[in-house]
């Protein structure tokens, strides 16, 4: 099966080795996604902005697997403070609530800048009437 890695254009992902997402067949794979535009936090301070601004980001590398929202199966949501999981659940529901995937989520320690309150990675399958597009085919 053909491999689809899909970039962000960040430095880390040369330095780190990862990808923003990777397609394999019908299954997309979005890397943890935080609410970052280039050295910039989005949404300081606030866990539904920052959600909001994640699933945006989020949205663009789905579509440029071949994917949408209504494709996501799983979301893993990790937070820093689980007493804001109202807010955050709040921007998922806004996205998520007629699709509705499996969702986890899990407070964390810390992550990468303490001014990043949520991190997010999602699963999305395309159904058979979509997994032949841009070169891509189970047959």
């Amino acid at each position: 099966m053909k491999r689809q890695n899909i970039s962000s254009g960040v430095i880390w992902e040369d330095i780190v080795g990862y990808s923003r997402a990777v397609r394999v067949g019908n299954v997309i794979e979005v890397a943890g996604t935080t609410a970052t535009n280039g050295d910039q936090v989005i949404g300081k301070g606030n866990a539904y902005e920052q959600t909001k601004f994640i699933f945006q980001k989020i949205e663009k590398a789905l579509k440029e697997a071949g994917a949408t929202l209504e494709d996501v199966v799983r979301t893993r949501m990790f937070v820093t403070d689980i007493r804001q999981w109202e807010e955050i659940g709040r921007a998922h529901g806004e996205v998520f609530r007629t699709i509705k995937p499996a969702a986890t989520m899990v407070q964390v320690s810390a992550l990468i800048n303490p001014e990043l309150l949520v991190e997010i990675e999602v699963t999305a399958l395309l159904a058979a009437e979509h997994q032949q597009t841009e070169g891509f085919s189970l047959r």
